[in-house]
């Protein structure tokens, strides 16, 4: 299910909410994010905040062979307010500034990104498209770091596993292992599948379930919440039900094409 446009920037605006609310509620801001060890809750709240006034500014240079500089260098040097509510209304403005930005280019303006050889577009369109995930993978990073992880919600995860492989895992890069497919199939229905090959990697919807006459290497069945989080590695592999060569996986996350 591809959304349409006004529906992405209502569903940032909606999880960045979320995502707001539940950094507000939690008793200690420098605590560690089981999901993201290397932070604290205020990491990724600056972490979060900064992503969104950078692809503001990538948005609104429009088409570029690379990131504003100015973007890069204030990334680098950001520093959000520890104060809860300062830092509460800096992230909103984070947020508003994104979205302003993507109302005003619309969904097919051309900007740089950091997916020039994968299946999704360079333009505002597919950037609004990835933040609806990164922001709703991350509310579900405060949750667990609060005991109270949830699924992430069913308008947002149907999208999450094509926007995933179409983004971040197709390439042109050749892939260096035997060639071999990667099924993944949602409980609710939906089934995809993630080709590796000397032509690099692709990703499509199957039809229907088991519709294609190949085998996969490997493939998961799971929700289809659990498998954006198993693909953005927030769960292991052994909570989703995987047939084939598990180790496939592992080598599809070390895998760093060189484009």
């Amino acid at each position: 299910m591809t959304l349409e446009f006004c529906d992405l920037l209502r569903l940032i605006d909606e999880r960045s909410i979320a995502f707001r609310d539940t950094v507000a509620s939690a008793p200690d801001l420098d605590a560690r994010v089981p999901t993201c060890p290397e932070w604290t809750l205020f990491d990724l709240a600056q972490h979060l905040g900064g992503g969104d006034r950078f692809w503001a500014a990538v948005v609104t240079a429009g088409p570029a062979d690379g990131p504003p500089a100015k973007a890069v260098a204030e990334r680098a040097a950001l520093t959000a307010p520890r104060e809860r509510e300062a830092l509460s209304a800096w992230l909103a403005e984070s947020t508003e500034m994104l979205l302003g930005a993507l109302r005003e280019a619309g969904p097919a303006e051309g900007c740089w990104t950091w997916w020039s050889a994968s299946q999704s577009p360079r333009n505002s369109g597919a950037v609004a498209r990835h933040r609806v995930q990164e922001t709703a993978v991350h509310t579900y990073d405060v949750q667990v770091s609060l005991g109270a992880a949830k699924p992430l919600p069913d308008e947002v995860a149907p999208d999450g596993v094509d926007e995933f492989l179409s983004t971040c895992c197709a390439t042109t890069a050749a892939w260096p292992h035997r060639p071999t497919a990667f099924d993944f199939h949602a409980t609710e229905g939906p089934s995809w599948r993630l080709t590796v090959d000397g032509d690099g990697a692709r990703s499509r919807r199957l039809a229907a379930t088991g519709e294609d006459p190949d085998t996969a290497g490997v493939s998961v069945r799971a929700t289809v919440s659990d498998l954006i989080l198993f693909l953005y590695d927030r769960i292991p592999a052994d909570s989703l039900r995987i047939d084939g060569d598990a180790a496939l996986f592992d080598l599809l996350r070390a895998w760093e094409p060189e484009e």
